[in-house]
């Protein structure tokens, strides 16, 4: 149950390649946490799409939109879904969502950066109240977390 916000060059996906993107994304975050393919589950994956206007994004001091198409998200998620192998499966596929979801006309060299943060047990709230990791598992459906459930039914 990720929070996943996209910053991206402002008309750098539009139309079906937005569409796309955001799809790619959840799938990527699902297949990480083990999310399960249930409305009702994946519907906790928010991916929030920002442009940044021309010019304000730069490298090094330059704006290299020209040349390059640079594309970060930063992911909220609670501590301990994922594992060191799944943090490196999580990343290359939203390197690949971005490569992928690039429009065909684009021939810019793509540059992504992804960055993962746990959020601490007990630190997430929703709906008014703190939430732990065994509150998320059964919500999200985590299969690989699903003894915590277990654990506190």
């Amino acid at each position: 149950m990720p929070h996943i916000l996209v910053k991206i060059p402002q008309g750098a996906f539009p139309g079906d390649s937005r569409a796309a993107l955001v799809q790619k994304i959840r799938e990527a975050a699902s297949a990480a946490e083990q999310i399960p393919a249930d409305p009702a589950k994946q519907f906790l994956c928010w991916v929030l799409i920002e442009e940044i206007a021309a010019g304000n994004w730069t490298c090094g001091g330059a704006d290299v939109t020209a040349k390059f198409l640079p594309c970060a998200a930063t992911v909220q998620l609670p501590a301990g879904v994922l594992d060191e192998a799944s943090r490196a499966e999580f990343t290359q596929s939203m390197h690949a969502a971005f490569k992928a979801s690039m429009p065909a006309h684009d021939k810019r060299q793509l540059l992504s950066s992804v960055v993962l943060h746990d959020v601490p047990n007990g630190t997430w709230g929703v709906g008014g109240a703190l939430r732990k990791l065994p509150d998320f598992a059964p919500a999200a459906g985590y299969a690989h977390l699903q003894h915590l459930v277990e654990a506190t039914a």
